[in-house]
């Protein structure tokens, strides 16, 4: 097992009073990854490093998750609009001198990303997305497999504080359960990682902060994509799409083909021989997939 985040330091931030916590090593472009729920930043872990070597590489921890700030629920769930949580990704590269960079995202981290390339065309260079289709395909296509299959979007965007009492009583329990969907060798996690993880998901304010996603993505969010599609905005820059084969996204969608529709330029990718947690699974073809795209 590779040394955890090999030659990185951990840094935290206050941009305008609000407390950022970040990883970040290497030389070069700026890269910034975005991760997924439930997890953290950790989750690059065994991609960072080795991407170390040509970017300077930047793994923040989401508003609302791990180390960083954690706005308290609200009945609009503005703060947690994938338009603010991108802002503040914009905010924190700028502070570190970064007016543009490369841009990659898992899962929630994928969907602040494209909110982020939609809202700031100017400052990604290129932009990967792992696992996800947009936002609101997913919803306007809802079926009985995606709803029993990501029957989590439902519950956790349940109104507060009814997902959080639930997940606070028991959430080791939660979490296993809920990263487990996908059959998984014991150990799959990085001892380092899962720590990470469980202090995050034992935080009751992260609970809220992660609820208040899935509520945001439920009702804002669904406003902004709706504007932003009839306004014909799209992403501008080089698009990879990548996802996890034994995963629901590749089962379930054409990915590429739903992609396009929301691309000046026609994305391109495919799938990768994981299930969702590509850069934990199959890190090697991460890496791979990144310095090919990244360049």
């Amino acid at each position: 097992m590779t040394a955890f985040f090999d030659g990185f330091r951990t840094e935290t931030m206050d941009i305008q009073g609000r407390r950022v916590r970040f990883r970040r090593g290497g030389s070069g472009p700026p890269l910034i990854l975005l991760h997924g729920n439930p997890q953290t930043h950790a989750m690059w872990h065994a991609v960072a490093p080795d991407l170390a070597a040509a970017f300077d590489v930047i793994c923040p921890d989401l508003r609302g998750y791990g180390g960083s700030w954690k706005p308290a629920a609200s009945t609009d769930h503005a703060p947690y609009a994938k338009r603010e949580m991108a802002a503040e990704i914009v905010e924190l590269a700028a502070t570190l001198g970064h007016d543009s960079f490369l841009l990659a995202g898992h899962d929630r981290g994928a969907r602040v990303a494209h909110r982020l390339a939609i809202d700031h065309p100017d400052r990604v260079r290129r932009l990967a997305v792992l696992d996800i289709v947009p936002t609101l395909e997913h919803f306007e296509r809802a079926d009985m497999k995606f709803a029993m299959g990501y029957y989590h979007w439902f519950w956790l965007a349940q109104p507060h504080p009814f997902p959080e009492t639930l997940i606070n009583a028991a959430p080791d329990a939660w979490f296993a359960a809920h990263t487990s969907r996908e059959p998984k060798p014991p150990g799959f996690f990085h001892p380092e990682a899962l720590a990470d993880y469980l202090a995050a998901v034992r935080s009751p304010d992260m609970i809220t902060g992660m609820c208040e996603d899935y509520r945001a993505a439920a009702t804002i969010d669904m406003d902004h994509d709706r504007t932003s599609r009839a306004e014909d905005r799209k992403v501008q820059c080089p698009t990879r799409v990548l996802w996890g084969d034994k995963g629901k996204i590749g089962q379930w969608y054409d990915p590429l083909a739903i992609w396009t529709r929301y691309c000046e330029v026609a994305p391109t990718g495919g799938s990768v021989p994981t299930g969702h947690y590509l850069a934990e699974e199959a890190p090697e073809a991460v890496v791979d997939e990144f310095r090919r795209f990244f360049g």
